[in-house]
């Protein structure tokens, strides 16, 4: 065995073919790679090519190439290399955007992605090399990290990348309360990734995780977060800010009185849903979001607050598939305002024009987003007039109706 596997080292880590372009011998051309197919941004980083390059690294030293698993991965920029390099990948995407684009890129390049799996004890079993990028939260980390510990094989090799500007040493602190030797490797191209070896087994589920708040004029909501759910258990504070313009406000106690169902576009972790549902006894709820600790989450928490019986939660990408074609008359929706980890209103802007794809003629789409973004002309182009309910240096608050006929 190398001395590369010796508990606290790392093989030198040199670039592989998994990231060579076919040029220079390698079996992908990752520059064909996108997050999606109508905007051409490519679907990699640094990170994701030294993960691969690391893991090449490991199995050059001696160790086992099979029972790889990638974790929450970015549009297939992991998985569809090591495909093309004839490796059996378990998948796994939080996100159903991700799903699409990893298919998607795919059928570009005539690859057979593997089925995606859920981020669980199934997929990981056994897994001998988990690659990962490091996620946005901490909480995400502790729960992806307690997974792997607990279900992995006992000499599993996790790599987790990041760039060296999102990355802290609480991260590092995460691993360790769940791996016994934890290395930060050599950093490259502004990128860096964290070895974790000799899982810590038997230590107690991170989560889910709860809290309560006060969102007048509830008392007590409880908020349940699982993964990566954006936010957690906190109430975000655009969220707030939504709820705040539209409680007592008469044009919507009208609409949530007269709608079918409310729809909570981009759920979280649940508290639209389970406020609307606490707020009018009668209100159905309709809850959908991308990411599937989202939907966990939100099903916790409307189980939590005891309505489960009146939310649905749906996981899509857009609204297309979940709700009826130009039938919604009320969408309430806090849009996300990045794209990873970078500020990008490409993500809003589709939700928006999926919600109002969605509304009935009439019907009212209630939006809260960052004042700098200037979502306005979005909102006026996909639904119809909008007008502001309330504004600060942070947030404004909109409401735009679908117009008639």
């Amino acid at each position: 065995m190398s001395r590369a596997l010796e508990a606290g080292r790392t093989p030198e880590v040199v670039p592989s073919r998994l990231t060579a372009t076919p040029q220079d011998g390698g079996a992908l051309d990752r520059a064909r790679l996108r997050r999606r197919p109508d905007d051409g941004e490519q679907a990699y980083d640094a990170a994701d090519l030294l993960l691969l390059d690391t893991a090449a690294a490991w199995w050059a030293a001696g160790h086992p190439a099979d029972g790889v698993v990638v974790l929450d991965d970015r549009w297939g920029a992991l998985t569809l290399p090591l495909v093309a390099a004839g490796h059996t990948v378990r998948t796994a995407q939080d996100a159903r955007g991700g799903e699409l684009a990893l298919a998607e890129n795919a059928a570009t390049l005539d690859l057979t992605a593997p089925a995606p799996r859920p981020v669980d004890a199934d997929t990981v079993a056994g897994a001998r090399t988990v690659l990962m990028p490091l996620p946005r939260s901490l909480d995400a980390l502790a729960d992806w990290a307690h997974l792997v510990a607990e279900h992995a094989a006992e000499d599993v090799v996790l790599l987790a990348g990041g760039r060296d500007k999102h990355m802290t040493r609480s991260m590092n602190e995460v691993l360790e309360q769940h791996f016994a030797d934890v290395v930060p490797g050599r950093g490259r191209s502004k990128s860096r990734v964290l070895t974790a070896r000799s899982p810590r087994r038997g230590l107690p589920a991170p989560g889910p995780r709860r809290a309560v708040h006060a969102v007048a004029p509830i008392d007590e909501l409880t908020l349940c977060s699982t993964g990566t759910t954006y936010g957690g258990t906190s109430v975000d504070p655009g969220t707030r800010r939504l709820l705040a313009a539209v409680d007592g406000l008469a044009a919507f106690e009208a609409e949530l009185a007269a709608a079918d169902r409310l729809v909570d576009l981009g759920c979280g972790n649940g508290t639209v849903a389970a406020w609307a549902a606490r707020r009018r006894p009668q209100a159905q709820v309709l809850a959908v979001d991308d990411s599937a600790s989202a939907t966990a989450s939100t099903t916790l928490t409307a189980e939590a607050n005891a309505v489960a019986d009146r939310v649905e939660v749906r996981r899509a990408d857009e609204l297309e598939d979940v709700a009826a074609d130009g039938g919604e008359r009320l969408i309430l929706l806090n849009p996300p305002f990045h794209r990873g980890n970078a500020v990008d209103p490409t993500a809003a802007h589709r939700l928006i024009a999926s919600a109002g794809r969605a509304l009935a003629p009439g019907g009212t789409l209630y939006c809260v987003w960052n004042s700098h973004l200037q979502h306005r002309a979005a909102l006026r182009r996909f639904v119809g007039p909008t007008r502001q309910l309330a504004r600060d240096r942070k947030f404004t608050v909109t409401v735009s109706e679908k117009p008639a006929g």
